[in-house]
């Protein structure tokens, strides 16, 4: 496993660290259906840090894990969108995409070599899948910063809101990351339901 280390950037329930937890280090977060086999390499992220992003954040689709919609991203649309960015290697990266899409964790994963050659234009679809577009999203103290998304923008998933246990898992990783009260957290979200 490559040791160069990225920003993984989530604007979703990872914000929560508990939540990443279960990526990196295996297990079933609280309200979700779903146990996570965690990464190859289990080390925590060396830094995390509140970061705005220039896109917009919306829900979507059905998470079979939560019920409900989830989380995606459109960069292309006006922001900011808040966010919570962790440095770990490039293979941890990589493993949290493949879990998001329902595989093993393995080596010489296409996510893992397409971090360590760079995104061509700043984005890449290693995939159809609702989380196999990775976008770049600048630097941070020298490390690249990079989020997954689904390849379609915000017109091309139909809206859902998503459950409570989702929610509550997203206004945690606000409270962790910025210091937000549970309501103001809650309000944020809330306002990006369509």
């Amino acid at each position: 496993m490559n040791a160069k280390y990225v920003w993984y950037v989530s604007y979703g329930s990872n914000m929560c660290r508990q939540r990443l937890g279960c990526y990196l280090e295996g297990g079933q977060p609280e309200g979700a259906t779903r146990t996570y086999p965690g990464a190859r390499d289990r080390t925590p992220p060396r830094a995390d840090a509140a970061v705005e992003l220039p896109g917009r954040v919306y829900f979507g689709g059905y998470s079979p894990t939560w019920g409900g919609g989830i989380a995606f991203y459109d960069h292309a649309q006006p922001g900011p969108s808040l966010a919570r960015a962790y440095l770990i290697t490039a293979g941890q990266f990589a493993d949290i995409a493949a879990q998001e899409m329902r595989r093993e964790p393995g080596p010489d994963s296409v996510v893992e070599r397409t971090l360590i050659d760079g995104l061509p234009a700043g984005r890449f679809e290693a995939g159809p899948g609702r989380y196999e577009t990775l976008i770049a999203l600048g630097q941070r103290d020298g490390a690249s910063m990079y989020t997954f998304t689904s390849p379609g923008g915000i017109d091309d998933v139909p809206h859902a809101d998503p459950t409570q246990p989702y929610l509550a898992m997203l206004c945690q990783g606000l409270q962790e990351s910025l210091q937000w009260s549970q309501q103001r957290a809650l309000e944020h979200f809330t306002a990006l339901f369509r």
